[in-house]
């Protein structure tokens, strides 16, 4: 006997609200829009490929996600980012009470997975095609916490992921000026930075033959629409995939974004960038303090890596004309004001690069978690969901909380200033660049008022204060009633104690039931 037609729902959670304003809803629209991952859509294509009724959506806040799925699906698969975790966790009880099955996937499933299967029938580490097939078909039972056990071998191209990606990083079908397309070359990270989730996950390269041929699709298809490369680590094999991108004609070639270490852009490299129609780069600067291989000047560390650092940036910006610099804030290198005038001057001199600013965060089961968990400075009723920028959710070695927010805001007010924001317009690079430096910018001064609010509350309210300081673990109100407000409508679905997070890790070799 045939099996039965499931109704699946497949739902990558990019944001972990509604958008609340209209400049949070072009936010949405024009960025967020355009992190949708690779892999939910691969879930999608597998459970199509088993004939299945599959409903693929992206939330990145643009309405009700719950309006995005179907009512009463046989199985939800969703994928998450930590900071969507709540929004996840709330969608999963709810779907629950239908009767659904309910998968979690991503991101979050990966660091705190036994967090996560709190809420989610099955969570998922890695995942590939049989492993789709053995949860579809019923062989995982629910409380499992799984793994492929296996290295991927095969992301669906292109040509099959079209209707995910129409529906994803498209605007009603169509292909616009800011619509980015994921592809991935590669998986895993060679390095193993403390901070890191693939700290542990070896690099390995996919077949160049499928990037190939996507490539070609592209071009096809849809020539001029950017591709944006996924991978944690695209220059590792710098010349193999550059190869892959010389064999096609330049002339229909799709122009391309890319993160990459600094250390790997040099020479001649810098130039093929510009040949095969790299138009955005985004390597990791980190702590100036930090004197690893990844920025690309040796050992050197403080004034003289901000140095070697600007010029790097300055022969790249004579080729690519999108340049994104990545800073951590907070790190136990940081200490006093040399961190914040550094990076100040960075962005002075560079008004070509935009920074990112982020704030050191312990994902589960990297060398950063254990250390601090080890150390009793992780705040252990945070909320998972607060785990990203404006919120601190450790105790900094070097800063007590108010300073560090002092200092923070230092380095935003610079970040967003109408001087370097002038700058920036006025810079002679593509139009798209420069609505992207403004839009950037208005996104960043919302930030700016939170940072405020924070800053505020640590000064006038001794409670709050007492819980940066690790002095009580009481979660204040403020976080409460902010948890409440992002989960809108979904609120009184996670109680109080729902909230506070499971730090324990799985023990490494006995983790998983190995599909």
């Amino acid at each position: 006997m045939a099996a039965r037609r499931l109704v699946i729902g497949v739902l990558d959670l990019l944001a972990e609200e509604r958008a609340r304003s209209p400049l949070a809803f072009a936010y949405g629209a024009v960025m967020r829009k355009q992190y949708a991952s690779v892999m939910p859509q691969a879930v999608s294509v597998w459970c199509r490929r088993l004939g299945h009724e599959v409903h693929y959506a992206t939330f990145w806040g643009q309405k009700d996600p719950a309006s995005l799925m179907p009512e009463s699906p046989d199985i939800l698969f969703v994928s998450a980012y930590t900071q969507a975790s709540a929004l996840a966790y709330a969608l999963a009880k709810l779907y629950k009470r239908r009767g659904a099955l309910t998968v979690l996937g991503g991101p979050h499933a990966r660091s705190f997975p036994l967090d996560a299967l709190r809420f989610f029938d099955i969570v998922v580490r890695d995942c590939d095609r049989l492993l789709v097939e053995q949860i579809v078909s019923g062989h995982v039972p629910p409380g499992s916490l799984v793994t492929s056990g296996r290295k991927l071998q095969e992301i669906p191209p292109v040509a099959e992921r079209l209707p995910e990606i129409e529906r994803s990083y498209f605007y009603r079908g169509r292909s616009r000026r800011f619509t980015l397309i994921g592809l991935l070359t590669s998986l895993g990270c060679p390095y193993s930075c403390e901070f890191c989730v693939d700290w542990d996950n070896p690099y390995r390269l996919l077949p160049p033959e499928r990037l190939r041929e996507d490539l070609a699709f592209l071009a096809e298809r849809f020539p001029g629409t950017i591709v944006a490369f996924h991978d944690a680590n695209f220059g590792v094999q710098f010349d193999r995939t550059l190869a892959v991108i010389e064999s096609l004609p330049a002339g229909p070639r799709n122009p391309y974004v890319m993160e990459c270490s600094l250390s790997l852009l040099r020479g001649d490299r810098i130039r093929r960038l510009r040949d095969t129609g790299c138009v955005y780069v985004a390597p990791g600067v980190e702590s100036w303090g930090d004197d690893s291989g990844k920025a690309g000047v040796g050992r050197r560390t403080g004034r003289e890596k901000l140095n070697g650092v600007v010029g790097h940036f300055e022969r790249l910006f004579e080729h690519v004309p999108g340049l994104q610099a990545n800073f951590l804030f907070g790190t136990d290198l940081d200490a006093g004001d040399e961190p914040v005038e550094l990076t100040k001057e960075f962005m002075r001199r560079t008004p070509f690069v935009w920074p990112t600013v982020n704030i050191p965060m312990p994902f589960g089961g990297t060398p950063l978690y254990e250390s601090y968990l080890a150390q009793g400075r992780i705040l252990r009723t945070m909320p998972l969901s607060f785990y990203y920028n404006p919120h601190l959710v450790t105790t900094l070695a070097h800063y007590h909380p108010i300073e560090f927010y002092e200092k923070l805001i230092e380095i935003f007010e610079e970040m967003t200033s109408p001087a370097m924001l002038a700058r920036r317009l006025a810079l002679r690079v593509p139009a798209a660049l420069r609505a992207y430096f403004l839009l950037r910018t208005l996104g960043m001064r919302t930030y700016m008022r939170e940072y405020r609010r924070i800053l505020r509350l640590l000064r006038d309210d001794p409670a709050f204060l007492a819980f940066h300081e690790g002095r009580t673990t009481e979660l204040p109100a403020y976080y409460h009633a902010l948890y409440e407000r992002k989960l809108g409508r979904y609120a009184h679905l996670m109680s109080r104690s729902d909230r506070y997070p499971e730090l324990a890790q799985p023990s490494r070799g006995a983790d998983d039931l190995t599909a």
